[in-house]
């Protein structure tokens, strides 16, 4: 069959690809996007929107269980059905992709179900409908694939049910009892949600600490936070085999006790198969976990990459930043390149972790002279105000020789609300003494930053 002459295919229609999508397909290109799955991706049907309704749900039994320290008393039942049902009849529409599919045909752009794989330099082959299409793009080809979840070669993993973020997000009820593999993100705000819901949680991760990527002291304080809720935090421990009865799992570790548990949630990371994705056909690393980019996010002639497989962050917000920069150089509109410098970060625990820009430690492998601040927010106004579940900190890290904030850490009932000030002084690198004029409001939780500004001192 002869191919299919277009302007622009995008293969993966997440948030990042539904929006150069559509741009260049309002801007009047002949655009084919393709999808196996729901237009959308990952983010609202699997990931940022209904597990964010779950966090919503524990954080509310969370702050009703404090009632008796701070107003009176208060009976908490926990009943995981009106979490199910928000999930599957406001969040997801029962997993349908449909308004999202027309609202990107609106733009005037096509959506072609199935996987598409480059075979050549400008060609596209679309598999998984009823029979193979090929488009030739003439302006280029967008790539945002998305990921899949990582599951680690453990023996007799494969052979269980084990759940995925996408099998915990559909669940019905909260298991009484769950492994948790995988302290990252992911695994820590289901290891919440669920423990809050009464699930026995155990949570398991072969790093020495929970958040490992993150500063040693806003991994404290959720160790802590995870241990008050009741659940079995394991760090520094390997998963050694698995097996499954048919009603339980059996999880066997490196050191410790074994555990018998009824769901077992994998939640080690994310990958995407660049070899089934043909990057090869235009000269790039099938075998490599990402996909180089320049600025203008180009990874090779007439091909650009966004989202999760660049290497700039698994986030959505990364994805849908890079979109209007790659639609700019693909339309040849110009327009500001990317600049990765205060990329920002929220973990949805209770308390949240906001992050922006580099940690202490990341900061010295850069070979920056480094100073840094830290407010225990219990110090702080509001944190002494605020009483049970105000745990958390404010860290603040200081390139000493430009006098500029290069990273900074927040740790608080709200801290992904409280990193906006921090992100904004890492991204237009305000200088330090002009921050410590600022007037913060009193008493909220931003004030700490004050305070951890303070603390880095002069030199």
């Amino acid at each position: 069959m002869a191919a299919e002459e277009v302007d622009v295919v995008v293969i993966g229609m997440g948030p990042g690809g539904e929006d150069v999508a559509g741009r260049l397909a309002t801007a009047g290109l002949d655009v084919v996007a393709v999808e196996a799955r729901q237009v959308g991706g990952e983010c609202p049907y699997y990931a940022c929107i209904p597990t964010k309704m779950m966090v919503r749900a524990a954080d509310a039994l969370g702050e009703a269980r404090r009632v008796p320290r701070l107003a009176g008393s208060a009976t908490v039942r926990p009943d995981f059905t009106p979490v199910a049902d928000r999930i599957r009849d406001e969040a997801t529409t029962g997993w349908d992709d449909t308004a999202a599919v027309e609202r990107f045909e609106k733009t005037g752009g096509r959506l072609v179900r199935g996987r598409g794989r480059i075979t050549a330099p400008g060609e596209v082959v679309v598999t998984g409908g009823p029979e193979p299409r090929t488009f030739h793009a003439r302006k280029g080809i967008v790539l945002n694939p998305g990921t899949e979840p990582l599951v680690p070669p453990v023996e007799g993993l494969a052979d269980t049910p084990y759940w995925t973020n996408r099998e915990a997000v559909a669940a019905r009820e909260a298991p009484d009892s769950l492994l948790v593999l995988g302290a990252g993100p992911v695994g820590l705000e289901f290891t919440q949600v669920f423990a809050r819901f009464g699930s026995a949680v155990t949570l398991a991760d072969n790093g020495e600490r929970v958040l490992g990527p993150a500063e040693p002291e806003a991994s404290a304080v959720l160790e802590r936070v995870l241990r008050a809720d009741g659940v079995d935090v394991r760090t520094g421990t390997a998963v050694r085999r698995v097996s499954h009865d048919g009603e339980l799992f059996r999880v066997e570790f490196d050191r410790g006790e074994p555990v018998r548990v009824r769901r077992l949630l994998v939640a080690t990371g994310r990958r995407t198969d660049l070899a089934g994705l043909g990057v090869g056909a235009v000269g790039l690393d099938e075998n490599a976990r990402t996909i180089p980019v320049d600025e203008r996010l180009r990874a090779a002639d007439g091909v650009w990459a966004i989202g999760d497989v660049t290497g700039h962050g698994a986030f959505t917000h990364t994805s849908v930043y890079q979109a209007p920069i790659a639609a700019a150089d693909v339309l040849g509109t110009g327009g500001p390149a990317a600049d990765y410098r205060a990329v920002p970060s929220v973990t949805f625990t209770d308390p949240e972790v906001g992050m922006v820009g580099l940690t202490e430690s990341a900061a010295r492998q850069q070979g920056v002279r480094v100073r840094t601040g830290l407010a225990e927010l219990s110090s702080t106004p509001r944190g002494f105000i605020h009483g049970p579940g105000g745990d958390g900190l404010v860290k603040v890290v200081a390139d000493a020789d430009r006098d500029v904030l290069v990273g900074a850490t927040a740790v608080a009932p709200g801290g992904g609300e409280v990193l906006g000030a921090l992100s904004v002084a890492v991204h237009a690198e305000v200088p330090i003494p002009v921050l410590r004029q600022q007037i913060w409001a009193y008493p909220t939780f931003h004030r700490a930053i004050s305070a951890a500004l303070e603390a880095l001192g002069t030199s």
